[in-house]
């Protein structure tokens, strides 16, 4: 089980705190899962230097390719690192009547604030209720992601591990990013956990 002390922020030897308070967007009351991300730089120090501006995105860990871990937010805040919701029940081959009529009319912002109104797991963790975990790792020229390193992988099974045991989530509650809103597909593609 991991120690996390009174600011949400992790005490292991393994997480480097790195915390960037312009990313954090009001409190986290509930954790109800994981989302995996890649960057868009090719070093943790760009994702690092982003995360200074007033209007970055970021997630609450950040791994660079040769396994560092560091941890950008606290735990009982929220970041945006999610996106706009896709359905869940399309996942699992359980929608409704209702809802496979209303997803007959593409609408991104539509399907997000139906999913938003539901409570995880009947939808997918969103900002308000999820960590984000980001793995540096740039698109190539032909859009696809970088594969995610062999220490980065390591890394994430550990810290995946050590988050789900220490908070209650299940195995089933962590996703790539792609999974859960319309994100490039190789995002993350080769994150092993």
């Amino acid at each position: 089980m991991l120690l996390i002390d009174k600011e949400g922020m992790v005490v292991n030897p393994r997480v480097h705190a790195a915390r960037a308070t312009s990313i954090e967007r009001g409190q986290m009351k509930l954790v109800s899962g994981i989302i995996v991300h890649q960057t868009g730089g090719s070093t943790a120090q760009s994702s690092l230097s982003s995360y200074k501006n007033a209007s970055a995105n970021g997630a609450h860990f950040l791994i660079e390719k040769d396994g560092t871990i560091y941890q950008t937010a606290s735990l009982s805040q929220q970041t945006w690192h999610v996106g706009k919701l896709k359905a869940r029940c399309l996942l699992e081959n359980r929608c409704t009547p209702v809802e496979i009529k209303a997803l007959k009319t593409f609408s991104p912002t539509a399907e997000n604030k139906r999913e938003i109104a539901k409570q995880a797991p009947a939808r997918f963790p969103a900002n308000q209720d999820s960590i984000g975990i980001e793995l540096v790792g740039e698109a190539q020229a032909n859009g696809s992601y970088v594969a995610v390193t062999a220490a980065q992988n390591g890394s994430l099974k550990w810290l995946v591990a050590e988050l789900s045991q220490t908070l209650g989530i299940a195995p089933t509650e962590v996703f790539r990013h792609p999974d859960v809103s319309r994100k490039n597909p190789t995002e993350a593609s080769t994150a092993a956990w």
